[in-house]
């Protein structure tokens, strides 16, 4: 559900729009003067469309090169190469890894 409010409401009511964009992960629109003025979300809700919007660039990037290009990978050499080295990631850093 979207959630409109008029920017006055960020001063007189902030806590229940925190609880609104903390409690249900959803932003909340601000206006001013009956307009569009910002949008307020958690920081965990901007994060995750930081990395979609990283994933979607370097996807648009790599379909370029692929466009340009008679270069073809096989998937399973690409996971494998990939799998070794998040594991090697995860290695230097000292995180568990089960199989």
């Amino acid at each position: 559900m979207i959630r409109i409010r008029p920017l006055t409401d960020l001063r007189n009511k902030f806590s229940e729009i925190s609880r609104i964009v903390h409690d249900q992960n959803e932003p909340v629109f601000l206006t001013k003067n009956g307009h569009g003025d910002m949008v307020v979300m958690s920081l965990e809700v901007y994060e995750e469309m930081q990395i979609e919007k990283k994933i979607f660039e370097t996807l648009k990037v790599s379909s370029k090169e692929a466009a340009n290009s008679d270069e073809r990978f096989d998937f399973d050499d690409v996971s494998k190469e990939m799998r070794e080295k998040l594991i090697g990631m995860l290695r230097d850093k000292n995180v568990a890894i089960s199989n």
